[in-house]
């Protein structure tokens, strides 16, 4: 079982996938870009690595202690 700490960074984590993800948010990048493509890709693929980034950092940190 985690620790406190950790199951709140996560439960925080978790949180923000659901802000970063909310259909509101994606429609202000769903817009063209400088070469006439939508940026919305682009959003959600940095948007997803910054989440998977953050999980592995908060669990790998956790288990180091």
């Amino acid at each position: 079982m985690k620790n406190a700490p950790t199951q709140a960074r996560l439960i925080g984590l978790t949180l923000l996938a659901l802000l970063l993800f909310l259909p509101p948010l994606l429609l202000l990048f769903d817009r063209p870009g400088t070469l006439g493509f939508s940026i919305l890709p682009l959003y959600i693929f940095i948007a997803w690595l910054v989440v998977i980034g953050l999980a592995a950092w908060i669990l790998e940190r956790d288990h180091e202690n």
